[in-house]
């Protein structure tokens, strides 16, 4: 009998990534074996590893004091299994826990097919009436920006939180960056009901993205957007500016320009990875990492008071609701481009060398998006 493989991303060393093929373990009793139909790149992130970037690469991680310290290296070349927006049909399975054909969101990186584990690995049912490709925002991605608008919420309510948009709900609310992660925080807020929705960016291109899916937009640097909206927004005497501020972008000045925007007291939940710290504050590392304040939202962790009403279960169920509602425009405008699983290495060296620009790409097995 052969023995099943998987075609993996591959990182071998800064600036090379390939195709490897990688045995599969045996499917065990309580498992499943998914074939991947989407898998979507996450640039910012996956391209830290291109790039040498990552902090992971140069330091140890120590997850019990919560510190990046001097050592061995947490991660090592070659890196492989990075990406956390897969899309797969169940092909075998030897559990009740999900049926032969059903198809999952799950975060297993950028690889042809993947043997799970019920009891280890998590996996989200898809249902019918989504779109699959979409599906590759539900296990991890979706709930990344999910949490920061839970983020905002307990902000304003602390534990008494009830729905995930109590933090925008007729509020005023900026988004500093027009990447995914910007784009899908802007949609929930819009969703859930923020009275207005203002994305800024540097690039023109992005802003189009953001006008189409529905939020109102800023250019940055050409004017001053701090500026413009303060003049706009107006809440009391000597009180302008935004309610809230996502700041969704890894670089420092755009943290800077989401304090600016700021209305006094008010508050900035940060999404963003800054891989180059900003100057002596390495936000790369501890900020990024250990959730500190400013309010700094990631996925490894909900607001206090929140993680038994407020798991990753729920807030897939949030990005779910999101794609019903919203997919049409994100499918559209947010999904830039779509190729072959074996474009990858091309695909990923292409983005890190800016050669090619991308919102969200997507790796596919599915027939039906090629040529897309």
């Amino acid at each position: 009998m052969t023995e099943a493989t998987s075609t993996t991303l591959s990182i071998e060393a800064p600036g090379e990534v390939r195709l490897v093929e990688e045995k599969l373990a045996g499917l065990p009793d309580g498992g499943f074996m998914v074939a991947t139909t989407h898998s979507g790149v996450s640039a910012g992130t996956e391209l830290t590893y291109l790039k040498g970037a990552n902090p992971y690469l140069t330091s140890t991680w120590d997850p019990a004091l919560g510190l990046f310290l001097p050592g061995t290296p947490s991660v090592a070349y070659p890196v492989r299994g990075i990406g956390y927006m897969q899309v797969g049909v169940v092909a075998e399975t030897r559990t009740r826990a999900v049926a032969e054909g059903a198809q999952v969101a799950m975060a297993y990186g950028h690889r042809t097919a993947y043997v799970a584990d019920p009891m280890t690995d998590r996996f989200v049912v898809l249902p019918g009436d989504l779109d699959p490709l979409l599906g590759i925002y539900v296990a991890h991605m979706g709930p990344i920006c999910a949490n920061g608008l839970l983020h905002a919420a307990a902000d304003l309510h602390g534990p008494a939180v009830q729905h995930l948009g109590d933090g925008v709900r007729g509020r005023r609310v900026a988004v500093v960056g027009a990447g995914v992660v910007g784009l899908l925080t802007a949609s929930f807020a819009l969703s859930c009901g923020a009275a207005e929705v203002v994305v800024v960016d540097e690039t023109r291109a992005r802003l189009a993205v953001a006008e189409a899916i529905g939020a109102q937009v800023l250019a940055a640097p050409d004017d001053d957007p701090a500026v413009t909206l303060k003049r706009r927004w107006r809440h009391a005497p000597n009180d302008r500016g935004a309610d809230l501020v996502f700041q969704c972008r890894g670089q420092p000045r755009a943290l800077a320009l989401g304090l600016r925007l700021l209305r006094p007291q008010g508050t900035l939940i940060d999404l963003a990875f800054y891989t180059q710290g900003a100057d002596e504050v390495r936000l790369g590392e501890e900020f990024h990492h250990n959730g500190l304040a400013l309010r700094c939202a990631q996925i490894g962790r909900v607001p206090r008071g929140l993680a038994h009403a407020w798991d990753r279960e729920r807030l897939s169920h949030e990005t779910i609701g999101l794609l019903r509602e919203r997919g049409r425009l994100l499918r559209e405008h947010v999904v830039t481009d779509v190729v072959g699983f074996g474009e990858a290495p091309e695909l990923l060296t292409d983005l890190a060398a800016r050669r090619r620009q991308a919102v969200q790409a997507v790796l596919s097995h599915d027939v039906e998006d090629e040529g897309r």
